[in-house]
């Protein structure tokens, strides 16, 4: 390996200590969660399903990318999704309270937005996220990514919803 390159561990890709937190919160509440996502390709899956114990409190994960997805399997308003490139924080609350019901799990998060500029979207770089507990949205926000790598933004974007997540649970 060359020395610039770092080896990458889940322990530097996201906060293990956070997950950690969560998964406790949830255990011991008896309670699930389940996530929807877009802009984040799967990672807050693969953070979730990676953890100690992941199968008391994880009840699993979807990502759609497209509208047709989004709207199959997390059934989002289809004509607002197609005015905003399913990038709008109505489109994350959907998906948030409907990946609950689709996983039946107590929360939700949700994530949509875009990691590297397109051109149709203004060339924006920005997402929308979303939680929901018990069939209510807890917390909506849109982050605008400090970074400019497009992984590094998909896991800035994700490493934010699960701060978010962890400041929910004392």
């Amino acid at each position: 390996m060359k020395k610039e390159q770092q080896e990458l561990t889940k322990e530097n890709i996201f906060p293990v200590p956070v997950i950690e937190y969560i998964r406790d919160r949830l255990v011991n509440k008896g309670e699930t969660i389940a996530v929807a996502e877009s802009v984040t390709s799967g990672l807050l899956q693969f953070a979730f399903g990676t953890v100690e114990d992941a199968s008391k409190f994880y009840q699993g994960g979807i990502t759609a990318y497209n509208v047709g997805q989004k709207y199959r399997h997390l059934l989002i308003e289809p004509v607002h999704a197609l005015e905003c490139d399913c990038v709008s924080q109505k489109v994350a609350d959907e998906m948030a309270l409907n990946v609950c019901t689709f996983f039946k799990s107590h929360w939700g998060l949700s994530i949509t937005g875009y990691a590297t500029p397109i051109e149709r979207a203004g060339n924006k770089l920005l997402a929308f996220s979303s939680i929901v507990n018990n069939n209510k949205v807890v917390f909506s926000k849109e982050i605008k990514p400090l970074n400019k790598d497009p992984f590094l933004i998909q896991v800035e974007y994700a490493t934010n919803v699960l701060l978010e997540l962890k400041n929910l649970m004392p």
